[in-house]
Parts: structure tokens; C-alpha cells; sequence
């Protein structure tokens, strides 16, 4: 571990730990003989047992796949998308329940997910929505009865038969399961919720993201069971999802420097072939700054295949965020661990480089192992690109990177800088592989592609698929999210192409940063050169949320009376930051005039008081008629304005308190000519008590 010296040793402690070690290698050498044996039976078949053991070596993805497969998605992408050549239908947004069709099976009638002919394997399903308590169920080869039926919410979440984390759930009911289903001939997934009011009708609010290989005609793959499922020993696949695989530490090549400004250190490893299996990178308390300013430069036998900044490459994103993942961790302590295997047949050099204003203290270590070098020997790529600003509006595809070459992607991370606090990610994820007309993964939604939903703010750590800062309230600020990919890698064999939508609820503009993983065979490009300026550039801040001095909060103000049926609700999203005092209003949708709120406005003030409103103005606002414990305020207010901004101060004059309160009311009298919809919506900031 790293000492007083500033560098790290990576040996077997022989504290207490020492029976963490010895159970995690019993775990490594139960892997490695299950491994020996599964590849043996791999040349036969393609089996529940072997897709595990190529889950969690770390290897395996570093080759070209063999046998050779194309990875693919059904999603209830909205239907309507069809080409980029119609705008309109290619950015909409009523992705949820578009299932393929329907059929009956023994009187039930099934919603279809997934419709795909072998053989293949189904290697990621993500699901989201209001709770899925219908039944999923997995038909395989043609079969009348399924292999597989279950609550859909519980088997993806944990709940059910398969464990965490092969089957995991994120905020907001998302459900990951990604627990390999091969299939020799057929996979039919459907679902079957019924709706008590229309039993005809499809289950609503289901969204749904499904991955699946499919290998060449002729392969051997042995069709799942639940008898598979309880004779493999799955406990060394969850054991070691969940901590760290302990690997024998064949050579060391260290960086121990400080960066000036501009300055840049390299450091040789020695001779192929070999594999980096493990980089270990320490920064005393580093700031947002100093990663994104310092870039990691690595080449592999003459070729340049990756240009990061270290934050984005390890996945902590803007700032210091704690990650744990399959491939990368990061702890508060500033260490950054990336556990991709990089081979290389005849030399490697790392490089660190410093692009911003302070000198930066580093330290760099990579363990290596020997390597076959073969024809399937891939090098691993990792690419960066910047834009702010970026604009919402009109809608578009923002692309992470193009490659060309023969190789497979395996993960990304994005750090996204939004100005308000409104959802920025309704957009889908498009992936075109080898030039199709049509890209094979359409995905429902940014937050889907990464393992969550409904845009959800809360932290949240896993395998393969995590969210490690974002700020608030709501979606305000800095989010960065990261997703590693493991049996649901996408192969290319001529090109990739990875766009995302951008789909934001406001017209603003946003920053993104993405940051790309993949392997190719040697020769492989991308689109993606060093973006030096942008790694330069400053980190924007969080916008404050103000708070008016001697505020009274109107969404906190006790309710003494409204229309009856009236939604009124505090409301977050759609405010600019920095304008709205606490970051919230008072939200009243109202349907025409007429409809009003009261509000008990509690002071301290014994004496007549001062009363000063800060509210709302906006496109479908009405106009407003004021009263403080009865007495009408002489002027109405228009709260109509083509945006949402704050109103300002409205005095409203200066009143006698009743027991220590005002009763505030706000009634829609009308509307300007130019509001839209109801034309009665309000919405009430703020109200300050002074004495004159």
C-alpha cells in the first residue's frame, strides 16, 4: 500500500485482511478450474456455465470473441423513429409500452418483448416504470411452456431466484438483470400485466431495454434451465462481481513525479508481448481541476489509443467522486484503479500530462503479466470529447465517437454540466455497427442506458452500471454516470457509430463530456483526437440556489383553502438557477378563472406589516387578483411572459397580522392574449414581512 515514500507496493498484507485474501483466492483458483474445464466445453457449446466464467475474466474481452457474435437490442423504442431525414418522428418520445405484439398462451395473453431467432443469448435486460408486478417469461426454442417465469420487478432487482449483483435495482424501480440466457434455436420474451379497467389493453408505463448476441449459424449452444442454473456454482461469479479478482504481480513500472504547468512525464514498460492488468494512479487531494487538466496518454506498439483526462478515464468524472465497479475504482483517499486488460506486442509507454495552471503531485503504477500475442489480440482504446455549450433546442444526436476498424466497445461514461435543474436526459442512445440503415441499439432513454430511471438523483454503485455525483436539487448542476459493459460487449467488424440523443425538457444550453472504452485490432481509428483546449479548460460551478433575506417560502406556507380539485405541487424543474429563492415555488395548475389558493403567511410582527410577493411569470400563466385578509390589493398582476422568469418584487401593500398570520389569496381573474393552454397556471416564489 502506499507509504511515506509516495508510491505504491501492491503485495499480500499479512494483517487481519490476510483472510479476505485467502478467501478470494480460493475464489480465483475455484474460477481458474471451472475456467479450464468450461473452455474445454466451450468447443462444444456455448453454455450457462461458460458465459459466467467469461463474465468475470477480464481477459476474455481483450481478443476478438470466439466464437464470433453480433450484439443486439429490443427496446420499446418509439415506433414512430424511422430515419434522421423526419425529425419529428426521430426524436420521439412515447417510448414505453411498445411491445412487439401480443399472443395467448393456456388463456393469457402476452405482451412480447424480445423475438429473436438462434443461437444466441440474452446478456442485459434493464426494465422501468411504475412497478412491474406482471409476470415475465422466457420461451426458449420454440417451447410451449417457459423456462423462465417470475415477477418481472423481483427477478430483476435480486428478489427472486437470482442474486444481487447479477440482478440488481437502481433508483426508481429500475431492474438490471444480467444473467447470461442462452438459447440454442429461439428466444421469445413476453410480458403479462393486466390492466383491470381494459383487459385488451397492453401493460402501460413499461419501458424496457433488452441485449442479446446472436452467433453464426452452425454454433453449439446449450439452451438455459433451471437445473443449469443450480448446478453451476454461481457463487464464484458473485463473489468476484462484488470484490476484486487477486492477480500475481509479474512486473511494475512506476511514475513518481510533479507536474508543472505544460510539463508531461512518460514511462517505458518493458518488452512484449505482455498485458497491463492493473493501473494504479494516487493524486494528494485533488481538486475538479487538476482531473480534467491531467491527461492520460498511452500508446501500444506505435499506435496512440488513448488520450483521457484521468478523471474521466477512471470514471470519477468532474471532481472526486467514489466509484466501484467491474473495471475501475476510486477512493476518497485520491487513488484511481483501472482493472482493463491492455495487451501489446512489443512496447507500451504511458504518459501523463499536465494542461493546467498548478503543478500537480502524481503517482502512476501498472502491474503486468505475459501475453500471448495472437491474431485476436486486441489494444484497448479509450477516447474523449468535449462541447459547452452545447444546445437543447433544435433537438439533436450528439455523437460519443465513430471508429473504423474490426473491434468491440465495451463502455462509456458521461459527465453532463446542466443549468437548471430540469431532466436532461430523455434522449436514446443510437449504436450503428458495420454501417447498418438502422442502428441495432435504440435505447428509451440516457438514464436507461445507464442503469437507472425517471432521471432519479440518488447515488448508486454496481458492476456495471453507476451513478457517482449529481448535484441538485433535482438534475441542477454536475451528473456523471458510467456504465461498463461485460457479456453485452458490441463487436464490430468494419465500423461503430455511438450517438445520444440530446433531449432536454428546457431550451438551454448543456455541457457533455463523454468518455469511450473499446478494443480493436491493431490498425483501428476513430473521430476522436486530444481535445487539448477543452481538458484546459475551467470547470463551470454549480449554480447556488439564492434565498431572499427574510423569505417565507410559499411552497412551505400551510394551504387554508383552494378550488377544490386543484393541483398544486412545489416544483424544482424549470427553474433557472439562481433565480428562484430556496431553488422551489409554489406550482398551481389552473384550469380557469376563478380558481384560487389561500396561504396562512405566519409572522412574528404584532404591528401592520409590509407585504412584499415574489412569484412567477411564464407562457401559460394567467392573470392574477391578490387580497391579504380580505382586503384586495388595488392592482391585478399579468403573469404571462413567453419563458419562465421570476416576477420581481409585487408589493402588496401594507396590512394588519390576525393572530400572528396573513392569509394570502391568489385567484386567476383572466389571462393575456398571448398564454397558452389553460392560460390560469401560477406560481407563488416568496412573500417577505417588514414594518414600515
Amino acid at each position: 500500500m502506499r507509504g511515506g515514500t509516495g508510491r505504491i507496493d501492491i503485495k499480500w498484507k499479512t494483517t487481519t485482511s490476510m483472510k479476505n485474501n485467502i478467501l478470494y483466492g480460493i475464489i480465483w483458483l475455484a474460477y481458474a478450474v471451472a475456467g479450464m474445464h468450461s473452455t474445454a466445453r466451450a468447443e462444444s457449446a456455448v453454455a450457462l456455465e461458460s458465459l459466467l466464467n467469461e463474465m468475470i475474466d477480464r481477459d476474455a474481452v481483450a481478443r476478438w470473441p470466439e466464437p464470433a457474435f453480433t450484439c443486439k437490442q429490443a427496446s420499446s423504442y418509439d415506433r414512430r423513429s424511422k430515419t434522421p431525414a423526419d425529425p419529428a418522428g426521430w426524436f420521439a418520445n412515447n417510448d414505453w409500452s411498445q411491445f412487439i405484439r401480443s399472443e395467448e398462451h393456456q388463456g393469457r395473453r402476452e405482451w412480447v418483448m424480445m423475438d429473436a431467432d438462434g443461437p444466441g443469448c440474452v446478456v442485459r435486460f434493464w426494465t422501468g416504470g411504475k412497478p412491474a408486478v406482471g409476470t415475465v417469461r422466457f420461451y426458449l426454442d420454440n417451447a410451449a411452456e417457459p423456462c423462465i417465469a417470475a415477477q418481472l420487478q423481483d427477478l430483476l432487482s435480486g428478489r427472486a431466484f437470482v442474486q444481487r449483483p447479477l440482478a440488481i435495482e437502481n433508483p426508481k424501480q429500475a431492474g438490471n438483470l444480467y444473467l447470461p440466457i442462452p438459447y440454442a434455436k429461439h428466444c421469445t420474451i413476453t410480458y403479462d400485466e393486466k390492466d383491470p379497467k381494459d383487459p385488451a389493453a397492453p401493460p402501460q408505463q413499461r419501458w424496457y431495454n433488452i441485449e442479446y448476441r446472436t452467433y453464426a449459424a452452425g454454433t453449439k449452444v446449450k439452451s438455459f434451465s433451471m437445473d443449469d442454473l443450480k448446478s453451476v456454482d454461481v457463487f464464484v461469479t458473485l463473489k468476484i462481481l462484488s470484490g476484486r479478482r487477486p492477480r500475481m504481480v509479474r512486473r511494475r513500472s512506476t511514475l513518481d513525479t510533479t507536474l508543472a504547468p505544460g510539463q508531461a512525464a512518460s514511462a517505458a514498460l518493458p518488452a512484449g508481448p505482455a498485458a497491463v492488468y492493473n493501473m494504479e494512479l494516487h493524486l494528494d487531494n485533488p481538486d475538479a481541476q487538476s482531473l480534467r487538466s491531467l491527461v492520460l496518454r498511452a500508446t501500444f506498439d506505435g499506435e496512440e489509443t488513448i488520450w483521457c483526462p484521468v478523471g474521466d478515464f477512471f470514471g470519477s468524472g468532474v471532481g472526486l467522486n467514489e466509484l466501484e465497479s467491474w473495471n475501475r475504482t476510486v477512493t476518497k483517499d485520491g487513488t484511481l484503479r483501472c482493472r482493463w486488460t491492455m495487451p501489446f506486442k512489443t512496447s507500451a509507454t504511458f504518459t501523463l500530462l499536465n494542461l493546467g495552471k498548478a503543478p500537480v503531485p502524481v503517482t502512476l503504477n501498472t502491474a503486468q503479466s505475459p501475453w500471448t500475442w495472437d491474431d485476436r489480440s486486441m489494444h484497448f482504446h479509450a477516447n474523449w470529447r468535449q462541447q459547452n455549450p452545447l444546445s437543447t433546442r433544435p433537438m439533436s444526436d450528439w455523437n460519443y465517437i465513430t471508429t473504423t476498424g474490426k473491434g468491440v466497445y465495451v463502455g462509456d461514461t458521461l459527465c453532463v454540466f446542466n443549468p437548471v435543474s430540469d431532466w436532461w436526459g430523455e434522449g436514446d442512445e443510437k449504436i450503428w455497427v458495420d454501417g447498418e440503415t438502422f442502428p441495432s441499439h435504440f435505447g428509451t432513454g440516457s438514464e436507461d442506458h445507464y442503469g437507472y430511471a425517471w432521471g432519479d438523483a440518488h447515488l448508486f454503485q454496481g458492476p456495471f452500471a453507476n451513478q457517482v455525483r449529481c448535484d441538485g436539487p433535482g438534475n441542477l448542476g454536475h451528473t456523471v454516470v458510467t456504465r461498463t459493459r461485460s457479456l453485452d460487449a458490441i463487436p464490430f467488424t468494419k465500423s461503430l457509430q455511438f450517438d445520444m440523443e440530446v433531449w432536454h425538457w428546457k431550451e438551454c444550453q448543456v455541457g457533455y463530456a463523454a468518455t469511450t472504452y473499446w478494443y480493436a485490432l491493431p490498425g483501428a481509428t476513430s473521430n476522436r483526437g486530444p481535445q487539448s483546449d477543452e481538458a484546459a479548460r475551467a470547470i463551470p460551478e454549480t449554480p447556488g440556489v439564492v434565498k431572499l433575506k427574510d423569505a417565507i417560502e410559499c411552497e412551505k406556507m400551510p394551504i387554508v383553502a383552494q378550488t377544490p380539485g386543484l393541483a398544486i405541487e412545489t416544483q424544482t424543474g424549470g427553474l433557472t438557477a439562481g433565480g428562484w429563492s430556496g431553488g422551489a415555488q409554489l406550482f398551481v395548475r389552473g384550469r380557469k378563472p376563478g380558481d384560487f389558493v389561500e396561504l396562512k403567511v405566519t409572522t412574528n410582527q404584532s404591528a401592520p406589516s409590509k407585504l412584499t410577493l415574489y412569484a412567477t411569470k411564464s407562457w401559460d400563466y394567467g392573470v392574477l387578483r391578490f387580497s391579504v385578509n380580505g382586503k384586495a390589493v388595488e392592482k391585478d398582476f399579468d403573469a404571462y411572459n413567453a419563458t419562465a422568469v421570476t416576477s420581481g418584487p409585487i408589493e402588496l401593500g401594507a396590512h394588519e397580522p390576525k393572530d400572528g398570520q396573513f392569509i394570502l389569496r391568489v385567484e386567476v381573474v383572466g389571462s393575456n392574449l398571448a398564454s397558452k393552454g389553460t392560460k390560469s397556471y401560477f406560481g407563488l416564489d416568496a412573500v417577505t414581512v417588514m414594518t414600515p
